[in-house]
């Protein structure tokens, strides 16, 4: 590819990142635990998001392409391990586009106060996803406007929550008391259902890898995006944590509340220029979200297709464009079929029921990611590593396995109402597909699945045990609300 074509510089990767990484939704329903969320935030931080950033840069720069996470879990542990991050990562991207439709109408008429006729939100909602799927369809570099736009509209509304709380706290007090106690994490009152949000708002750095192939210097410019990014991110997070959390009483928030829900408590007002100004900044960021999110994911579908982890129309390109329109269209279709079902369900909150399905199917595609690392170090040591983590011995085990087990944990602890039943069509969904592909057979599904079941069973009893154990009984329960 020729110099001229690569016009994805430095700056337009951090700002990539900004994009694709920060989620300024997640927000309030992080807060939403307490103080005990900064506990959290930083833990996270330190024992998560700081390793999986760094192991990105060194994937990234290592082994060049367009595969990402599925050509580093392939390269370590073979053909079927690969296939499997593949269909995860590829069809979580699909629910979330469906998801997000769902929030878009969502967000209109909450600025707006209009209820909408079920056939007005429907079509909002699919020109919401084929508008995310026709932009698709150019390369970053023709459309990294978009995301450095929506970067900066993102740090925006994190320092103006930040900003505004600080501003209710000098004026009005802390809306929330700071007992030491209060900051200390625990089981009780679902604290760990929170650690699922925190962990998902820290993925997506190795989509930064897969826009490689138009970088000018992939190997400084990715590592310095995702270690550059990462800090920015971290700040804003921890500054719209702090904004809201002596701001807005944390009996006002939870899991369900938004963005849009914090700055009309920081403001007071459910309606008003300053809501609609902050609606429309949103809803862009949401298409803008997909959009950089997208790029990477195409990129990886067509790649894995093309080798046969996913079915092979995923791997038709655009033969103007060089795009992946395979995956594109089918994500688009998808995320139809998840919109025009979505009325079906008898859930008052069909976002976070799709979302919560979306949350799990991302963090399932990444628990590979770690082990494949320290694997690779093993099995390839020779190759050059432009940019390598400083770790060996017990620091290797720990930044790999700590990270992994969190995600499991994550992935565990989210629990919602109609999940049960959307897991499982996305589990037969993920069977149809291995026996389409011969990766496996009926028979082979189904001691699987007993084995699971037994697995998840034991897994229950055993936390619903240490759940007894750690929490207060049912008197000193009592006392405390008296």
């Amino acid at each position: 590819m020729s110099e001229k074509v690569k016009k994805f510089r430095l700056f337009d990767a951090v700002l990539a990142a900004v994009c694709i990484v920060l989620v300024v939704e997640s927000s309030a329903p992080a807060a939403a635990i307490g103080n005990a969320q900064f506990f959290w935030w930083i833990f996270l931080l330190i024992a998560f998001f700081l390793p999986y950033g760094l192991i990105s840069a060194e994937l990234g720069t290592t082994y060049e392409g367009e595969g990402g996470i599925y050509d580093w879990v392939e390269r370590a542990f073979g053909h079927r391990w690969g296939s499997r991050v593949a269909w995860y990562y590829y069809i979580n991207f699909a629910l979330w586009m469906g998801s997000l439709a769902v929030l878009f109408t969502d967000i209109i008429e909450s600025i707006s106060g209009y209820a909408m006729p079920l056939w007005l939100s429907l079509l909002l909602q699919l020109a919401f996803i084929w508008i995310v799927v026709g932009i698709s369809n150019f390369k970053i570099s023709e459309s990294k406007w978009i995301l450095n736009i929506a970067a900066i509209l993102k740090a925006l509304l994190m320092l103006s929550i930040g900003a505004l709380g600080i501003y209710a706290l000098v004026t009005r007090g802390a809306a929330n008391g700071f007992p030491p106690a209060s900051f200390l994490p625990s089981m009780a009152n679902g604290g760990l259902s929170y650690v699922s949000v925190i962990v998902f708002n820290f993925l997506g750095f190795e989509v930064v890898t897969t826009f490689a192939s138009e970088m000018k210097n992939p190997k400084r410019e990715i590592p310095l995006a995702i270690i550059t990014g990462g800090m920015i991110i971290a700040f804003f997070y921890l500054f719209a944590a702090f904004g809201i959390s002596v701001a807005v009483p944390a009996g006002e928030l939870s899991a369900s509340s938004g963005i849009l829900d914090s700055f009309k408590l920081l403001l007071g007002t459910p309606r008003g220029a300053l809501i609609t100004l902050v609606g429309l900044i949103f809803l862009y960021t949401l298409v803008a979200n997909l959009l950089s999110w997208s790029l990477g994911v195409n990129n990886v579908a067509c790649y894995a297709a093309k080798r046969g982890a996913l079915p092979g129309f995923l791997a038709v390109e655009d033969e103007k464009r060089g795009m992946p329109l395979g995956a594109n269209l089918t994500n688009g279709v998808i995320a139809t079929v998840i919109v025009l079902i979505a009325p079906l369900i008898p859930s008052s909150d069909v976002f976070w029921s799709f979302f919560a399905l979306n949350m799990v199917t991302l963090l399932l595609s990444y628990i590979m990611l770690f082990p494949a690392f320290r694997k690779l170090r093993k099995t390839d040591p020779d190759r050059e590593r432009p940019f390598r983590v400083n770790a060996n011995g017990a620091w290797l085990w720990i930044i790999t396995y700590v990270p992994m087990a969190l995600l499991v944990l994550s992935a565990a602890e989210i629990r919602r109402r109609w999940f049960t039943f959307l897991m499982v069509a996305a589990t037969l969904l993920i069977c149809y597909s291995r026996i389409y592909l011969a990766k496996h057979f009926p028979v082979d599904l189904l001691l699987g699945a007993a084995v699971g079941a037994l697995t998840g069973w034991a897994m229950l009893r055993a936390y619903r045990c240490i759940g007894r154990i750690c929490r207060p009984s049912l008197p000193e329960k009592r006392r405390r609300r008296a």
